[in-house]
């Protein structure tokens, strides 16, 4: 496969022919790694919804941009009380969602206190928990009280897991789902496409350049180059085939660019599980990584090493990787005084993104020098989320988390590392309630310490964000606080 991508490159075959009429094009396709296991991203996990339906088919009450701002969106403006427990939205008017229902404060009502039901699989369920009462007496005003001092509402409320439905097509989002934002659902190939087709009755239709939208799901980093350069695709966000970004780089039908994301790539560890519950196999595990080798091996030198899960971008960050530095001596020295008898045989569970994938084969290779032996189980999306995330069927497993300022989901003693930490959970409840900046830098510090100390998980580096896509595809976005893919942002040139 490497060689029919350098082949089509050399050869400067009419791959883009499409790419030469862009000026007239109304449509756009879409690469993306894997495919969603639904579309409602207030009741699924994966990232992938989110780069569907958030900001195409769903919209929330505030918008997180490029640039890490948050700005209204099904909000036209908000206030905060004084002690950050009261936050007031007015909201914008005349907005409908797909079916022809008008929104009102009632569907944001009834969204948040569904993603807070005991029922709820809100992968930010704590936070809308954490809502005492919601006020929607008035159509175009909500209120939200809080029960303790919620600095960082505005930027949850942003999220994906935060976008408001209709009550009357809740039950059926996952399959067919319907919101306020500028595209509809269209129809969905499982195993190869998704479309979206924009929508006529949006309150800002006139400024929507593209109508119709295609996903396409390919996994195989190969694969993806190949699309690119067939003219299938025109636009792959968090491209994986990192062994091909300079070849794109040189050749003028192709933008690339490489910023920043909120994935925090980690070995993440089952901390009930036997022998890994014990702090010292933990560390040995983590002196066993070298980072930089995987970053090397793994990603072609793309991604910035991290020590605990926070990134770069985040405020309050704390470079905390040189608590763990690349030492085997140091690593054996610990499974010996853990009792540990070699050679340990563990499971590592690797989902389908080439961070996962082939960052644990080198990861394998490492711990394997120190007497840890991993039986890799390669296994799909789907099976990831069921076996790891919801039965916490595993061991060790490679991962991206890819929320922004997720770090308050160690608190939670169910999350699928199942660490268990009163201390930790104390310092996230004072940092959830920090009156200002200065004192949310505070208890993040600490987070990031105790999560460090603990070693909790083995914190690898920040995922980064390299897009490929035509040269006269505009409004894609660089960074990604969060995974998205606005179309309402996009057009030819």
């Amino acid at each position: 496969m490497r060689h029919a991508f350098y082949l089509a490159f050399f050869l400067g075959t009419s791959a883009l022919v499409s790419g030469a009429q862009a000026a007239t094009k109304d449509s756009v396709t879409i690469g993306m790694a894997l495919e969603p296991p639904g579309l409602d991203p207030t009741m699924g996990a994966a990232a992938a919804i989110g780069e569907v339906t958030h900001y195409n088919i769903f919209e929330g009450l505030t918008k997180i941009g490029e640039d890490f701002s948050v700005s209204p969106l099904l909000a036209r403006s908000w206030s905060f009380s004084k002690d950050l427990k009261t936050l007031t939205f007015q909201l914008q008017q005349g907005v409908k969602f797909q079916d022809g229902q008008p929104f009102t404060s009632a569907d944001v009502k009834y969204s948040f206190e569904r993603d807070a039901a005991k029922a709820s699989t809100n992968k930010d369920k704590a936070f809308f928990a954490s809502i005492q009462s919601i006020d929607a007496s008035n159509p175009q005003v909500v209120v939200l009280k809080f029960k303790a001092p919620s600095f960082q509402a505005l930027y949850h409320l942003g999220m994906n897991t935060a976008v408001i439905i209709d009550a009357k097509s809740a039950a059926t989002e996952a399959t067919h789902p319907v919101g306020t934002g500028p595209y509809t659902f269209g129809t969905w190939t499982k195993g190869a496409s998704l479309t979206l087709n924009k929508w006529d009755g949006y309150r800002d239709a006139a400024h929507i350049a593209i109508r119709h939208a295609t996903f396409r799901f390919m996994s195989d980093p190969a694969a993806e180059s190949a699309a690119l350069l067939a003219g299938d695709i025109d636009a792959f966000p968090r491209f994986q085939g990192v062994e091909d970004v300079s070849a794109f780089q040189k050749d003028p039908r192709f933008k690339v660019t490489v910023g920043g994301t909120e994935g925090k790539t980690i070995i993440a560890i089952n901390n009930k599980q036997k022998p890994l519950d014990n702090l010292k196999v933990r560390q040995a595990i983590a002196y066993a990584i070298d980072r930089k080798a995987i970053i090397d091996g793994a990603m072609n030198g793309f991604g910035t090493p991290i020590g605990s899960h926070l990134t770069p971008n985040d405020p309050g960050y704390i470079d905390l990787t040189g608590q763990y530095p690349y030492d085997p001596a140091k690593s054996k020295a610990l499974l010996k005084a853990a009792g540990v008898k070699l050679p340990l045989s563990l499971t590592l569970t690797l989902p389908p993104p080439a961070y996962a994938r082939q960052g644990g084969q080198i990861i394998a290779a490492e711990l394997a020098k120190v007497g840890i032996n991993v039986k890799i189980i390669n296994v799909e999306w789907a099976q990831w989320l069921s076996g790891v995330f919801k039965n916490k069927n595993y061991d060790l497993t490679v991962i991206s988390h890819v929320e922004p300022l997720d770090i308050g989901i160690y608190a939670n003693p169910d999350y699928y590392f199942q660490y268990d930490n009163k201390d930790y959970q104390n310092i996230i409840t004072k940092m959830n309630a920090a009156p200002d900046l200065a004192s949310f830098k505070k208890y993040i510090g600490e987070a990031q310490h105790k999560l460090a100390d603990d070693c909790v998980n083995v914190y690898l580096f920040q995922l980064a964000q390299i897009t490929v896509a035509n040269a006269k595809l505009q409004g894609l976005w660089k960074n990604g606080p969060i995974f998205v893919n606005d179309l309402s942002a996009m057009s030819w040139k």
